[in-house]
């Protein structure tokens, strides 16, 4: 991929103490959202990314960038905090062949600084989940403010299962998850994250959900191919200290997998 040779966001922090997500992406993961890439894709047959101007809220290691601009948008932004993530996206975007205008900027998914209605689609993964309640809403309200009238805003996202999952088994997940990914993750029900959206005065249109299997064999080979799902396995073996952190994720993911699942949701601006 383009932009390898940039470093990795939170480089700095050894293996123990790194979030989940990059410590898989310094180990050689490139798709590192719940539901795999079969489900990206999914989300951006339905958002209708094809001409239309974009906004991708938080990119990453840019691997949905990439898949983004190869469906022809008219224009691709990328709104990226972290300012290493950032080159690495550019790097990617520069990579693509495409006619489209693309810019990747360093800004707040919940401050991109972007003109009001000036989106058609705006694109999120894995993201929302890693926010507390505030944030969450703060980032669906700026999602909602770039849209213009009927744009799209596309989620992809880690959700609870079922929706009436009682509230002691909710607290017991989110705190096995930030646990193993040092991450406050706050996954919610798929009818709260249709509420969330609702609440911002978008109509959810289409939801889709795969299981989250984000460390399984099967998985890694349909995401990551023969040669990367190999590296990542190899870097893993010889890394102790990742691993460490790799077998508690996977643990973590097993013990709780009739309770999370990965979900899809585009929902319209009216």
């Amino acid at each position: 991929m383009a932009g390898n040779e940039q470093p990795l966001p939170l480089s700095h922090r050894d293996d123990e103490h790194v979030q989940g997500h990059w410590l898989l992406a310094r180990l050689g993961k490139r798709v590192l959202r719940p539901g795999g890439v079969e489900l990206t894709r999914t989300l951006l047959a339905r958002a209708g990314v094809n001409g239309a101007d974009v906004l991708e809220l938080a990119p990453g290691l840019g691997r949905t960038a990439a898949e983004i601009i190869a469906r022809n948008p008219r224009s691709y932004v990328g709104a990226e905090a972290d300012p290493d993530a950032a080159n690495l996206v550019r790097g990617v975007v520069a990579g693509q062949s495409s006619p489209a205008h693309t810019e990747v900027k360093v800004a707040d998914a919940a401050d991109t600084g972007l003109p009001e209605a000036s989106a058609d689609v705006v694109i999120g993964e894995a993201m929302l989940t890693m926010q507390g309640d505030t944030a969450k809403h703060a980032i669906v309200a700026e999602a909602a403010r770039v849209l213009r009238p009927q744009g799209r805003y596309a989620i992809h996202e880690l959700a609870l299962t079922p929706d009436d999952l009682p509230e002691e088994v909710t607290t017991d997940v989110r705190q096995s998850l930030a646990r193993a990914i040092k991450v406050n993750a706050r996954p919610l029900t798929i009818a709260e994250w249709s509420q969330l959206l609702s609440g911002h005065g978008l109509v959810v249109e289409h939801v889709a959900t795969a299981p989250m299997a984000l460390l399984q064999p099967r998985r890694m080979l349909a995401d990551e191919g023969l040669v990367g799902a190999l590296r990542f396995a190899r870097n893993v073996l010889t890394q102790p200290d990742a691993r460490k952190r790799v077998l508690m994720m996977r643990s973590t993911f097993r013990r709780h997998r009739d309770r999370l699942t990965a979900v899809a949701i585009i929902a319209r601006k009216p």
